[in-house]
């Protein structure tokens, strides 16, 4: 059989679609065995001093993927107190306990009021309610004396002022993973999110929280949720899920094959060699 160009390019293109499916279906394995740890993310720009939107959806879906977890909403401490400052948490073990360090202090925010922004979460779903806060304008961090590898929180007031919120974890190892919280910058007085991540491969020591405003824009932290590794019951997909799709796309990548080879006189026998 004689190659005139288009035959040739045709050709190539033939074999570049099966190489195509192959190449997407290794790149959806590696995202996946990459796409630790996951981030569970909503904001709510008008709340109006409640959980509700996004947030509440982040948060259930964050819960959702562990087991036997409890939330730290700062009921017990004292108004005013500040770092260093011990919290405990529910382990697959026993307790964890978390140690925050660096800028900040306890805010006891009374019922539908907020403090410059900032307010309560504590059940707050149906209506604004008062309880005690974690505030901060700077930077602050939070070890723990069992490593950890899900954590998530309630944010209030976040990023009126120009500000960021970014999460340092440190694992196990002494590496850092920098991760940035994807707030509205510049947004409304009194807002609200849910941020948190789970890995179910690699557990942390020690969490930072920056502040690209710092002492400018001062942030609400409430209803933090801590989980160990045993408590992590969601997974990334499984290899063979990946298989599964990688056949799908190997499938329809023969079936175009034959199609676009057989349109300019290209066949292939059952061996895949041109005829």
């Amino acid at each position: 059989m004689n190659f005139n160009a288009l035959h040739l390019g045709a050709f190539f293109r033939c074999l570049s679609l099966v190489q195509t499916a192959g190449l997407i279906a290794a790149t959806m394995y590696g995202a996946a065995a990459l796409a630790v740890p996951v981030v569970f993310f909503g904001e709510n720009q008008s709340p109006a001093l409640r959980v509700v939107g996004s947030p509440k959806t982040a948060h259930d879906a964050f819960a959702g993927g562990l087991s036997g977890v409890g939330t730290e909403n700062f009921t017990g401490e004292t108004n005013g107190a500040a770092a260093p400052l011990s919290i405990s948490f529910p382990g697959s073990s026993g307790n964890i306990t978390a140690t925050i360090n660096g800028v900040g202090n306890i805010l006891d925010i009374p019922a539908s009021t907020s403090s410059a922004g900032r307010f309560n979460t504590t059940g707050a779903e149906a209506a604004p309610a008062g309880g005690k806060v974690w505030v901060s304008q700077g930077a602050f961090s939070i070890s723990f004396d069992t490593a950890i590898s899900a954590f998530g929180f309630y944010g209030t007031d976040i990023g009126d002022f120009n500000g960021q919120v970014t999460v340092t974890l440190k694992d196990t190892g002494g590496i850092d993973t920098l991760l940035v919280v994807n707030n509205t910058i510049n947004g409304n007085d009194a807002s609200l999110l849910f941020w948190g991540f789970i890995d179910s491969t690699k557990a942390y020591t020690a969490i930072t929280f920056g502040n690209t405003s710092a002492g400018v824009d001062f942030f609400g932290f409430d209803d933090m949720i801590v989980g160990d590794l045993a408590q992590v019951i969601a997974t990334i997909p499984a290899p063979g899920s990946m298989a599964l799709i990688a056949l799908g796309l190997l499938g329809l990548a023969t079936v175009r094959r034959r199609h676009s080879c057989a349109a300019v006189g290209l066949g292939f026998s059952r061996r895949g060699r041109a005829s």
